[in-house]
């Protein structure tokens, strides 16, 4: 192109003056005159016009994008994907015949439950929410009966692998995916039990749906999903089968209570019998040492008559019989009524009876 426009369109311009024949003539129509419109526009003018159509051409077409943190961007080549992900970053692509899709790989949520609860999911890139929320999944237990499970699933696309994962399960990956494998060992897991089994088996029960999902997503090929976690939220009995376990509860709890007052009687019992046995050989041990004392005591008391006995002699008797006398003597200085009797022997030398009045007093002679 040259460099300037306006000499460009003068050469290419026919002369209005002359005609075929080299003679002047004016034609009425115009068909023949051919005037350049960039004239008047100046040397710089088309260079403007072209900026104006590329940034035109930038500003609808856009190609470019910018890839955001926890996000990859897979750009598709005339309909092949790439295998290799975008990270975070600016990234152009020609128009028509290449884009890019962002694909969030952050950690998502997706609930089963019938709870109702306000609005759910991030409005980032107004597409892609993070929270997912499908009804409570209905199980058989074994013998038929419908329960609703509540459960809580978080997972995340990962990223390495993001391309290959949109290209085989598409946008609708986690419904092909994590749901469909979620339901699978939730109704095989549950299926196992009885629905009055479920509350004394959930942790079990729990324990199982997390490890078989796990295991159930991991063996895709590349691993297209990791799951963080697989929480057990509630179980939903019918109604009877609740009032069921409910007065097999409470029948439970009087057992217990029955149990609990008979260990406690028992407790009592031997406490009592613990203290009657520590009475009985209280009352032993106090026995035993009063009659070891009166043992003692007659034992002291023998040996002191002993040496009594064999310390005493004629002379000794005759002696504390005078001295007795004596004393008989000196009471009746004092009453002189009383009467005297011998007793024979000398074991008891007399004995003396107060007869003032009727009462009668014996008096030994050894007091």
């Amino acid at each position: 192109m040259p460099a300037d426009m306006n000499d460009y369109f003068k050469k290419k311009r026919p002369n209005n003056n002359t005609n075929n024949n080299g003679s002047n003539s004016n034609n009425s129509g115009g068909g023949n005159n051919f005037e350049n419109p960039l004239n008047n526009i100046g040397k710089g003018g088309p260079w403007i016009v072209i900026l104006i159509a590329i940034g035109f051409a930038f500003f609808v077409l856009k190609p470019f994008t910018i890839i955001n943190s926890g996000e990859v961007g897979i750009k598709v080549n005339t309909g092949k994907f790439e295998p290799t992900p975008l990270k975070a970053g600016l990234h152009f692509f020609i128009p028509v015949f290449q884009k890019i899709i962002p694909v969030n790989t952050r950690i998502r949520l997706i609930t089963y439950s019938d709870v109702s609860t306000g609005a759910i999911g991030d409005s980032y890139r107004g597409f892609e929410g993070g929270l997912r929320r499908n009804p409570a999944i209905s199980v058989l237990d074994r013998r038929g009966l419908t329960v609703k499970i509540d459960i809580a699933v978080q997972y995340r696309l990962k990223a390495e692998t993001a391309p290959a994962t949109i290209e085989k399960w598409g946008s609708s990956w986690e419904e092909k995916i994590i749901n469909s494998k979620v339901r699978e060992v939730v109704r095989d897991v549950v299926g196992q039990y009885t629905a009055e089994q479920l509350p004394e088996m959930r942790n079990e029960i729990a324990a199982a749906i997390e490890t078989k999902v796990k295991q159930s997503v991991d063996e895709l090929p590349n691993q297209p999903v990791i799951l963080a976690s697989v929480e057990l939220r509630t179980i939903n009995l019918p109604t009877k089968i609740k009032d069921q376990i409910e007065r097999v509860q409470i029948a439970k709890q009087e057992v217990t209570i029955a149990e609990q007052e008979k260990e406690k009687a028992k407790q009592q019992a031997q406490k009592a019998a613990e203290v009657a046995r520590g009475e009985a050989e209280r009352n032993r041990i106090e026995a035993q040492g009063e009659a070891d004392k009166i043992r003692i005591e007659a034992e002291e008391q023998a040996k002191a008559n002993t040496l009594i006995s064999s310390s005493l002699t004629q002379e000794l008797l005759q002696l504390e019989q005078i001295k007795t006398q004596g004393k008989f003597n000196d009471a009746l200085k004092v009453n002189k009524d009383a009467k005297i009797f011998l007793t024979p022997g000398g074991a008891v030398p007399n004995i003396w009876v107060n007869t003032q009045g009727k009462e009668q007093k014996a008096v030994s002679a050894q007091q």
